[in-house]
């Protein structure tokens, strides 16, 4: 079994459609609570961490 990507972002909020083009999936919009810092897509698994010291204040 393989890991799921990890990804360090800057926005709250992000958008996820698996990154594999037509073998992707519907995109979802995700927004990353700030107690946690991170969020999980519930298609792909893919992990969005936000970067606290670059971070925009959009939430």
């Amino acid at each position: 079994m393989t890991q799921p990507e990890i990804q360090k972002v800057t926005s709250w909020k992000i958008a996820c459609d698996g990154g594999e083009g037509a073998l992707g999936h519907p995109r979802v919009w995700l927004t990353i609570p700030e107690d946690t810092g991170f969020v999980e897509c519930g298609y792909c698994d893919k992990r969005f961490e936000i970067d606290r010291d670059h971070a925009h204040s959009d939430h």
